[in-house]
């Protein structure tokens, strides 16, 4: 079964749209290291299964 994140990986603006924030706001993330950019065929991606960790993990901020 093929998933709907693609194996090489998401552009930052694509990243952003899946994360629902603003591209400006995944840049912030890769320049303080907290979001990798890798090179796949040529280009400079944020690796699909980081994304897919980043959507898994609990958001803080609720009301408790």
């Amino acid at each position: 079964m093929r998933t709907s994140l693609p194996s090489s990986g998401y552009s930052v603006r694509r990243a952003a749209w899946v994360l629902g924030v603003e591209a400006s706001t995944v840049h912030r993330a890769i320049r303080l290291g907290r979001l990798p950019l890798v090179r796949r065929r040529g280009r400079l991606v944020i690796p699909a299964n980081v994304l897919v960790r980043l959507l898994d993990e609990p958001r803080s901020g609720g009301t408790s």
